[in-house]
């Protein structure tokens, strides 16, 4: 698994995923929405921790910058 995403996406992910979090922790949302947003903050949590997004793969999405001596 090549890493593929940068530290801006990352950053963006776990900033979404805490204020999903926040969002329900303070039931401003709840229901089916709470439950669909819970699930879209776990996987943007857990791909901002591994740097790698299953969805970029099969496009060649790189948001990665690349550096002289990365391979």
């Amino acid at each position: 698994m090549k890493k593929n995403m940068g530290q801006i996406d990352k950053s963006i992910r776990g900033i979404l995923a805490a204020i999903i979090a926040i969002l329900y922790f303070t039931n401003v949302i709840s229901g089916t929405v709470a439950l669909v947003l819970g699930v879209i903050a776990v996987i943007f949590f857990i791909t901002s921790f591994i740097s790698f997004c299953p969805l970029y793969a099969p496009f060649g999405i790189s948001t990665r910058s690349k550096k002289i001596n990365d391979k």
